[in-house]
């Protein structure tokens, strides 16, 4: 493994709030946010922005893969790939500025020549870094320079399952352990290793596979419960959620729920309703549906509802409604709000528009896109690059502003908010008929009101 640390490095030294959601009432420190549920408690943000958007603070090349950065207690790091070697790098959030790069080689072909990088943003928890690639290397680092504290290649360890895209689940960070929706041999499931050494604590055992869905830990019904939505690839195909003890590794009950269509996964995460509830969904043929935890910990059905079909994109709550993105391609994609007690649809729209790309016509929309929670307003990334910042209610929606980032491909990772910034990972290169068009970037614009 290379290292190249900055001077800066040297001198942090950070204590990071741990990755369960509600300890984590600051920073970015996990992909989906600090409650994993795509919402910020950060307020103080603009009202609108011009068609031009945000004021852009900074702009930097990023690798290949689709991945987003994470932050906490003043640092950002990025995980992704360039050329042949995965590559960890720490920045400065307010400059993109790096302060140390960690790198490793790789071999990984993307079989259906989507993008050959990692799928698994990094997590950051009490002064560490944890990063999964694509071919299943975790890493632990010291956040404070980059120096490595422990790796694991856990398909030499364990002998990992065969996945359409290589391994795309984030762990979670709980009570001392790295919790990993794993999928290997002798039909291990679940893997929680110890945080500080890398060595097995527990292991769950069943016949399903690693998903894309992270594994979260919620409290349902007063205690930790680890939630996760498995199912990769498989014959046949099946999946669905498991409710796991987080200290044993104990299943206490689970729920089939995945398509039977071979190409097919589980990606979008588990959302906690209240107390006990539990709300899951796929985009292939099942839907969403609501489940409720008992107190004697089974899993019970409370509603189905079909047309709750996402593809990646977690939904968003809002009291009594989860919005959402709805749809499996980019043709038959919606904007959707459902009732949180019956599962019953509020509304559902196609939201497209006219425009002009490279001189030439098109009909542009969200597609599937992503949604983020944030300073009583919803922020709506679309998957070629448009920003919205919208109003969302049970009779509709309205878009306040709109604004064309970039045009390009695999937008699929929710928008970053820490410290007043939005960040935006530009997975792939601008449409080739875009005169001086970019390639991958990260981006970061500043959204605090002046």
């Amino acid at each position: 493994m290379s290292r190249a640390i900055t001077s800066l490095g040297f001198l942090l030294f950070l204590a990071f709030t741990p990755a369960m959601g509600e300890e984590t009432a600051a920073g970015w420190p996990r992909f989906l946010g600090p409650a994993d549920d795509c919402t910020s408690p950060e307020t103080g943000l603009i009202d609108s922005f011009p068609e031009t958007g945000p004021p852009l603070s900074w702009q930097r090349p990023k690798g290949s893969g689709y991945t987003s950065p994470v932050f906490a207690d003043g640092v950002g790091v990025m995980f992704d790939r360039f050329g042949d070697e995965e590559v960890v790098e720490a920045f400065q959030p307010d400059t993109g500025e790096v302060i140390w790069r960690v790198a490793y080689p790789v071999e990984y072909t993307d079989r259906y020549g989507f993008n050959n990088g990692p799928r698994a943003s990094a997590v950051l928890s009490e002064g560490k870094c944890y990063t999964i690639g694509v071919t299943g290397v975790l890493t632990c680092l010291s956040v404070a320079d980059g120096a490595q504290i422990w790796q694991r290649d856990l398909d030499a360890d364990y002998q990992l399952a065969d996945s359409f895209f290589g391994h795309g689940a984030c762990p979670v960070v709980f009570d001392g352990k790295i919790i990993i929706n794993l999928g290997a041999a002798e039909d291990l499931c679940v893997l929680a290793l110890d945080s500080q050494t890398g060595e097995e604590v527990w292991r769950t055992t069943h016949q399903w596979r690693a998903s894309y869905s992270s594994p979260v830990v919620k409290k349902l019904g007063g205690e930790p419960v680890l939630l996760v939505l498995a199912g990769g690839e498989s014959r046949p195909s099946f999946g669905g959620l498991m409710a796991i003890d987080p200290a044993t590794g104990e299943i206490y009950d689970t729920f089939p729920w995945r398509s039977d269509k071979y190409e097919s996964v589980n990606s979008s995460g588990p959302i906690v309703v209240g107390d006990d509830r539990v709300f899951i969904s796929e985009c292939y043929s099942e839907g969403g549906t609501m489940l409720r935890l008992t107190a004697d910990k089974k899993l019970e059905q409370l509603w189905h509802a079909p047309g709750f079909n996402l593809h990646w994109m977690t939904p968003v709550q809002d009291s009594d409604t989860l919005y959402g993105f709805l749809g499996r391609n980019e043709p038959d994609a919606y904007l959707g709000a459902f009732d949180i007690e019956t599962g019953g649809e509020l509304w559902k729209k196609d939201i497209i528009w006219p425009t002009d790309i490279g001189g030439r016509p098109y009909r542009l929309s969200y597609f599937r896109g992503s949604i983020l929670a944030a300073d009583s307003k919803y922020w709506i990334l679309g998957e070629l690059g448009t920003l919205a910042l919208m109003e969302l209610d049970r009779e509709g929606y309205r878009e306040i502003s709109r604004a064309q980032l970039f045009h390009a491909r695999s937008t699929w990772s929710l928008p970053v908010l820490y410290q007043g910034r939005l960040y935006v990972s530009q997975h792939e290169a601008e449409f080739p008929f875009i005169e001086g068009g970019s390639g991958p970037r990260l981006l970061c614009y500043d959204l605090r009101k002046k």
